[in-house]
């Protein structure tokens, strides 16, 4: 036998496919696991967060109704004024007392008007109710309306006491009849001009 080198042929193995290993991973957070039954826990609602009471929303609401209230008071103390000053009594002057005392009685024929501007006691009106008696009578027999009228004031006083002069005219509410006759009333300062008498005068 020749001798020699003895060649191995050594053959490489393929490699074997298999699972790759991976990276460990971190533990996943769980919540809490349900429980069955009675005394079972759950997990608070998630709800929407309240919202805050606007403060300066509510302050500008409480001046608005504020200025609104002050407006209402006074407007309510301009009434009350003009009402005062429309119903007030005019005594400060013996004309305008005796003005507003014949639109009372001969016009409007309302005594209890009429009574404001009449003294307090002691008054003699008897020749006027007369005056005024007659042309509701008339008034009556005819079917006819009366109305009086009355000229410029001529006042005279001294003190507390004065008179008024005028002219009454009274005539139909057609025109065709009209009777003037002077009159003086007495006034009196008592707490204001009032009227206490009233004469029909001689021309």
């Amino acid at each position: 036998m020749t001798g020699g080198t003895t060649v191995v042929c050594v053959q490489p193995q393929e490699p074997v496919a298999g699972p790759t290993s991976q990276p460990p991973q971190p533990p996943q957070a769980r919540g809490p696991m349900p429980v069955s039954g009675a005394g079972a826990v759950l997990p608070p609602p998630v709800g929407v967060p309240g919202k805050r009471p606007n403060r300066r929303g509510r302050l500008i609401l409480a001046m608005v109704a504020g200025v609104i209230g002050l407006l209402c008071l006074g407007g309510v103390g301009v009434f009350v004024s003009l009402y005062d000053e429309a119903t007030e009594i005019k005594r400060s002057a013996p004309d305008a007392v005796v003005d507003n005392f014949l639109g009372a009685y001969l016009v409007n024929r309302d005594d209890n008007e009429a009574e404001l501007y009449e003294c307090k006691s002691g008054g003699d009106l008897a020749e006027l109710e007369a005056y005024r008696a007659d042309i509701i009578d008339r008034e009556k027999i005819h079917s006819v309306g009366i109305t009086v009228s009355w000229g410029s004031f001529d006042v005279s006083t001294n003190g507390a006491q004065g008179t008024v002069s005028t002219d009454l005219t009274k005539g139909t509410s057609n025109g065709n009849e009209r009777i003037t006759k002077p009159w003086r009333f007495d006034v009196v300062d008592q707490d204001g001009w009032r009227v206490c008498g009233a004469t029909q005068t001689v021309p």
